[in-house]
């Protein structure tokens, strides 16, 4: 079964967020233009309601964007406990292959270099090489069959399970890693909650400019601020949710060290 395709997941942050402010400007110009031509029709009691329901759309805005917050930040730590589980599993692995014999210790031990270079190359790749991923994807199955296979091999020289045993267990835990990482890089904040954070914004805004035509002057520099500030917040929000591109990405720093080992 093919996966749901993500529409926003695909184009440039930026993009997003730029087209998203200047739809929150659009619509408080609108809520403002309908609020001054009620103006005269107006009342105290009317601009007092309208006052209340303004403020609890900004509470409602602020509780979806707290709890939208809060889940891109814990994939964001998701996918940075899966990098550390990931390089300790291969670090282990690295250091068992001591335990095999001649020749499967080198040769096994060299394919694992191989091998973090592949997952740094995983976790370098950005979504504009589309047609790199796969081809990383299956190197790296094609490159665990390999290490498999020699260990196998090895088992059959030296079959105790405190030697060639012991670096067949960290392999498996290795490959586990591996699953578990790449299940954490296709976790996303629901578009659905996006798609309704931004409604949401899109209605602040034009229930501030009502606000703000009901009146007799206008506030539009402050409005401008608070949407600029909303969409920056936005714009963390989606970056962190996209873990190999952006500003925020997950530190690399501990499969570096892997290598040369």
């Amino acid at each position: 079964m093919d996966t749901p395709k993500e529409i926003m997941y695909n184009q440039n942050s930026i993009v997003i967020v730029t087209i998203l402010f200047f739809l929150i400007l659009l619509a408080h110009e609108a809520g403002y233009r309908l609020g001054h031509y009620y103006q005269s029709k107006t009342d105290t009691d009317v601009k007092t309601q309208t006052n209340t329901i303004q403020a609890g759309t900004l509470g409602l805005l602020a509780l979806i964007l707290g709890f939208t917050f809060n889940m891109a930040l814990q994939r964001y730590n998701n996918r940075s406990q899966a990098v550390i589980h990931e390089a300790n599993a291969i670090g282990t692995t690295l250091l068992r292959t001591q335990l095999l014999p001649q020749p499967y210790d080198t040769v096994t031990h060299a394919l694992l270099q191989r091998y973090i270079n592949l997952r740094l190359g995983v976790s370098n790749s950005n979504d504009a090489s589309v047609m790199e991923k796969p081809h990383l994807d299956d190197e790296t199955k094609k490159l665990q069959g390999d290490i498999w296979i020699n260990a196998v091999k090895a088992a059959r020289i030296d079959p105790r399970p405190v030697t060639t045993g012991f670096f067949i267990t960290s392999l498996n835990n290795m490959i586990d890693a591996q699953g578990e990482r790449n299940a954490m890089l296709q976790l996303h904040v629901p578009e659905v909650i996006l798609f309704l954070l931004f409604i949401v914004f899109i209605m602040s805004g034009a229930l501030m400019g009502y606000g703000s035509g009901l009146g007799r002057k206008r506030t539009f520099i402050p409005a401008m601020m608070m949407t600029f500030l909303i969409c920056l917040v936005v714009f963390i929000i989606i970056d962190l949710d996209r873990p190999k591109r952006g500003i925020i990405k997950v530190n690399q720093n501990i499969m570096f060290q892997l290598k040369g080992d």
